[in-house]
């Protein structure tokens, strides 16, 4: 599974410095052989891989009001030991907000690493970001027990002060790959 783990991240075109910093962090961490996933909650080990997805209709995204983090965030979760980042996606979706794949999970558009903050603060989340094509209009049955709620938000409304720190990097890249340069 490592070595599947190592390809979702090479496969990433950075989009800035920030995220090639990230990347080749990443890639070491990868390489260094220490465990990728969190065995223990909250942060065992304190440096562990996440699998984010946005589900995105045309120029809207769909965040969630985290009730943890204390954050409006994009849905995902802790990829589990020996689970593909990919299949993470699939069940983070059905988990967290009732849906079913009705595509195959694609490379991810992005990778960040953060410092969490909230309830389980200190530790850092190695992020693969995943993009879901979807409906807005699609009904949602969301977690109530990690979620306050769910909301649509056009790109540029979204509520980047009380966000991921990357999410505004991930809208313009998101955007970059609607409209080639």
């Amino acid at each position: 599974m490592r070595s599947a783990i190592r390809g979702e991240v090479a496969s990433i075109e950075p989009l800035d410095e920030v995220e090639r910093a990230h990347i080749e962090d990443t890639l070491a961490w990868i390489d260094s052989g220490a465990e990728l996933c969190r065995i223990q909650k909250p942060a065992i080990p304190p440096k562990h891989l996440v699998s984010y997805f946005v589900l995105v209709d045309e120029e809207h995204v769909l965040l969630v009001d985290h009730k943890n983090a204390s954050l409006w965030l994009p849905t995902g979760g802790h990829v589990e030991p020996g689970e593909h980042p990919r299949a993470t996606v699939a069940r983070e979706l059905r988990e967290e907000l009732g849906l079913e794949l009705r595509q195959p999970v694609m490379a991810p558009l992005m990778l960040t690493c953060s410092q969490t903050v909230g309830i389980t603060a200190g530790h850092t989340d190695v992020s693969l970001w995943y993009v879901i094509d979807a409906n807005r209009s699609e009904p949602l049955t969301f977690d109530t027990e990690e979620f306050n709620s769910v909301r649509w938000f056009h790109a540029g409304e979204a509520p980047l002060s009380r966000s991921d720190p990357h999410l505004q990097r991930f809208l313009n890249k998101l955007n970059r790959r609607r409209r080639p340069v």
